[in-house]
């Protein structure tokens, strides 16, 4: 059975820095892509960033390119948002995800069927 489990969330002010862990279990995160992806009040689910593939090919969204980096820990089975310079526009409730079968794409959450339960991100002075 998949399973994610996000957490790391917090209150930060403005320029600081977060990590989110995913940890994964029912599959190894290398197996799968794995995307991180955000919901803020009001608005649509939108993609963050993933590992696009078994390669791990990386994939950001545009505006927050330079301040996020994915990564994984094969061994730990887990899958890492490190955030830096943090906006208050990247407040947020935070979901790691997995695709189901076939084509997906990163910048959609449609295409992804497993979802962790959300860790609550806020940034404000």
């Amino acid at each position: 059975q998949v399973q994610l489990a996000e957490s790391g969330g917090g209150l930060v002010q403005p320029g600081g820095s977060l990590r989110l862990s995913c940890k994964a279990s029912g599959f190894t995160v290398d197996s799968t892509a794995i995307g991180w992806f955000r919901q803020a009040p009001g608005k649509e689910r939108e993609g963050v960033s993933c590992f696009s593939s078994r390669a791990g090919n990386t994939y950001y969204k545009d505006s927050v390119k330079g301040r996020f980096t994915i990564s994984r820990d094969i061994a730990r089975n887990t899958v890492y948002l490190q955030m830096d310079s943090l906006e208050p526009e990247d407040t947020a409730v935070y979901y790691c995800a997995t695709p189901g079968r076939g084509t997906y794409y990163c910048d959609n959450p449609l295409f992804f069927t497993s979802w962790g339960q959300g860790t609550q991100v806020t940034v404000s002075a």
